[in-house]
């Protein structure tokens, strides 16, 4: 199910996931998930500077205002481009020898400049046009391999291995 932006998914989250917990296929249903960019929501408090501090934070206080079991939030830290740099080899020429050496750890990035905006000032530079999430994005994740994803992305990792722990706990 897609939502209109953090706010909207944030406000109906909890009548949404007891929409899908509640219905007759409820049974059928393993867990209810949502995913996030840790980048860009404003619902952090003040204080927590930290990937990890928001991270923290921000999934005690979604997965308590549904109140579900069966209910789980995960996020991209810092937004899913992080998954995209794990494999750099994915990109054109001149934006792969642009990367910062810092992409080695994708997911260590700071707020200053997540991936999505180092991709669009690397694609503007470079390419002299912006980098198109829908397009480019789309593009570049149908290339990507999940293992390496998986072994660069400790975050990633993370949300892949409580998924399958959820699925084999249901019997999958």
């Amino acid at each position: 199910m897609r939502f209109d932006g953090w706010p909207e998914l944030i406000s109906d989250l909890p009548d949404r996931a007891q929409m899908y917990l509640e219905s007759p296929k409820a049974a059928e249903i393993i867990a209810v998930i949502a995913l996030l960019d840790l980048y860009g929501p404003s619902i952090y408090p003040n204080h927590l500077e930290s990937a990890d501090q928001r991270l923290l934070w921000a999934t005690k206080e979604l997965e308590s205002r549904v109140g579900r079991e069966r209910f789980k939030v995960f996020f991209a830290v810092h937004e899913v481009e992080a998954w995209l740099l794990s494999n750099s080899e994915l990109f054109p020429t001149v934006i792969r020898k642009a990367l910062p050496a810092k992409i080695t750890y994708p997911e260590t990035v700071n707020f200053d400049e997540p991936p999505g905006k180092l991709l669009d000032r690397l694609y503007k530079d470079r390419l002299r046009r912006k980098y198109k999430k829908l397009t480019d994005g789309k593009d570049l994740f149908d290339q990507l391999d999940p293992q390496t994803v998986y072994n660069k992305c400790p975050y990633f990792r993370q949300m892949m291995d409580t998924m399958l722990q959820l699925a084999k706990d249901a019997g999958q």
